[in-house]
């Protein structure tokens, strides 16, 4: 019997070997999305991105701040792809400064809070426990 299986999948960081030198979309851990080509990575999944940008998405506008060459830790990564720039170029979104993106971020999250600060009175006023903290993860 041989060890040797022929259509295995492998999911380790050798599998990034077909995306070196292209264009990838990168999620990180804490929702920051990074855009660059992947120019080099080691066995825990670090990878070097060089000409990188981060990109932050709003309703439907996005805003993009050069970050250069750009070392992500392998932990971080969340999810990976390959960019069509074909396809990336007809994005329905309207691009904006970084700046105007965060502001609407900001703006979005803040009304957010607002609404779940009601929320979470009303349901009090009923008599649930509400016992949300901010720095909570889930």
């Amino acid at each position: 019997m041989s060890s040797f299986i022929p259509n295995q999948i492998f999911t380790t960081s050798g599998s990034l070997i077909d995306l070196l030198d292209k264009r990838l979309l990168v999620m990180l851990r804490d929702g920051r999305k990074i855009i660059g080509y992947l120019r080099s990575y080691d066995q825990y999944a670090n990878l070097v991105l060089q000409d990188s940008i981060e990109r932050i998405y709003v309703k439907d506008v996005y805003g993009d701040l050069d970050r250069g060459v750009f070392l992500v830790r392998g932990e971080n990564v969340v999810l990976l792809g390959e960019i069509d720039n074909n396809k990336d170029d007809d994005l329905p979104l309207n691009q904006v400064s970084f700046a105007e993106a965060l502001r609407i971020r900001d703006q979005e999250a803040e009304e957010r809070q607002k609404q779940e600060r009601v929320k979470n009175q009303l349901l009090h006023n009923q008599g649930f426990s509400v016992d949300f903290i901010e720095t909570d993860l889930y």
